[in-house]
């Protein structure tokens, strides 16, 4: 029987398979075997517990050897999630071996620095699925250069843009998002060797050298001072997978909105045999983009779990850790699904150039009025021309007028010349901007900024 989302038959198609099989049980625990493995191998070469010992640990230290059943049944009965995995692991080493296992380390030592590995290996999937992400963006960006779209605000027509101008700003924060997590995965996730408090009493001056040398082997950084009642870290790098999720979800409702039937901008990626309803047959949801704002507010409200369990009462507290040994794995998983649904939404967009144009002259011109009081302010004042154009605004709206039509006939408007209107010419820089920054010319981002 599955009772969790991650492994239930109706909902585990929403996640990442790898980052599911990273963050299982099976490989949970070959991560904490391979941090014993590291802590007995950085031990002895350093002359803390005999060299011959570790290579009989490192071989004890694989999965496979191991009963999960008994485990499950030792763990409840011990209460305790790791003193079980050291017994079995002290039989397969047999004698002296055994006796050197763990040797001055705690069990959060081992959780932590296995949860860095697990951690890092996720990076790597979410930062393959972002670049997927960044690379179909750039055509898309590129392909719609000049895609006339109306630029919206407060769910209103705001000015007019191009569609390639929208998609650079969903890349552009993508791209933040990526060198984000980038930066802080190696300071987040550490190898931490402390002991009991973090003092390193049981291994003495050699502890922190320990903690260096294994750090070497696990191609992890050292925490330098593990304090077990320090979390910081680790949440500073699930608060950047949370602003990745919130551009993933703006993204999404973007989609949202323009594939509406009154819209009809843009359309995910539909096939034959996928299904919007069980009693409404013509319906194509947007599915892809849906489960994928499920997935960012799943991500969104596991951040204040993290966060919480920064705080720990003294030098060690089961009630906080318990929670973000719980929570990181989710952290994780989610974040890579979110990066691949991410990328599988962006990549089979349909975009209908000829919808976005003729929504960005629905409004018979009255999307380009700043235009229109940028020609007036010479004439009259920005003050007055704005007042001109307020009235003349409202008055096409409420008689259906052509705006062009009732700025004429204002009266203010008597004896000056018409203001001209084109909705296509009013874009602004949007298509050099496109250029600039997807990707089409040499112009160096950083000199772009200092512009």
């Amino acid at each position: 029987m599955t009772a969790g989302m991650f492994d239930s038959f109706i909902t585990r198609y929403w996640f990442s398979t790898a980052a599911k099989e990273i963050w299982s049980d099976i490989q949970t625990l070959q991560a904490w075997l391979d941090v014993e493995a590291a802590l007995a191998e950085a031990q002895a070469r350093l002359g803390v517990i005999p060299a011959e010992v570790a290579p009989i640990i490192k071989e004890a230290c694989r999965h496979e050897r191991f009963d999960t059943d008994r485990l499950s049944r030792e763990i409840a009965h011990a209460q305790h999630p790791f003193v079980p995995v050291l017994r079995q692991l002290e039989e397969f080493s047999g004698e002296p071996a055994a006796g050197y296992i763990h040797w001055g380390a705690t069990t959060q030592n081992i959780f932590d620095t296995g949860a860095a590995l697990q951690m890092k290996r996720t990076q790597a999937l979410i930062d393959n699925s972002l670049a997927s992400v960044e690379s179909v963006l750039i055509q898309l960006a590129t392909q719609h250069r000049n895609t006339l779209q109306a630029g919206r605000t407060h769910g209103q027509h705001a000015l007019p843009m191009t569609f390639g101008f929208k998609v650079t700003g969903w890349l552009e924060e993508v791209r933040r998002d990526r060198l984000r997590l980038k930066d802080r995965l190696k300071s987040s996730f550490v190898a931490c060797l402390g002991g009991a408090i973090g003092t390193f009493a049981a291994m003495g001056e050699k502890g922190p050298a320990v903690e260096v040398e294994m750090a070497a082997i696990l191609d992890l950084e050292p925490a330098v001072l593990p304090m077990r009642s320090s979390y910081d870290r680790v949440s500073d790098y699930v608060c950047a997978l949370a602003l990745l999720s919130g551009t993933a979800e703006k993204i999404a409702q973007d989609i949202v909105f323009m594939q509406r039937t009154e819209i009809g901008e843009i359309e995910e990626a539909f096939h034959m045999g996928k299904v919007g309803s069980s009693t409404m047959a013509q319906k194509r949801n947007p599915s892809t983009a849906l489960m994928l704002i499920s997935l960012c507010r799943m991500m969104s409200i596991r951040l204040p779990l993290v966060i919480g369990s920064m705080v720990r009462i003294d030098e060690g507290d089961s009630s906080a850790s318990n929670v973000s040994d719980v929570a990181i794995p989710e952290v994780g998983i989610l974040g890579a699904s979110i990066a691949d649904t991410l990328a599988r939404l962006v990549t089979g967009l349909n975009v209908d150039v000829d919808v976005m144009r003729r929504n960005a002259e629905i409004t018979n011109g009255l999307i380009v009025s700043e235009a229109a009081m940028m020609q007036l302010s010479d004439r009259i004042g920005r003050h007055h021309a704005h007042h001109l154009l307020y009235e003349a605004a409202q008055r096409s709206v409420m008689e259906s007028v052509p705006f062009t039509q009732a700025i004429a006939e204002h009266p203010q408007m008597a004896g000056r010349n018409m203001v001209t209107l084109d909705v296509g010419a009013y874009t602004g820089e949007s298509g050099r901007l496109v250029d600039r920054l997807a990707g089409r010319t040499d112009i160096d981002r950083q000199e772009i900024a200092q512009r």
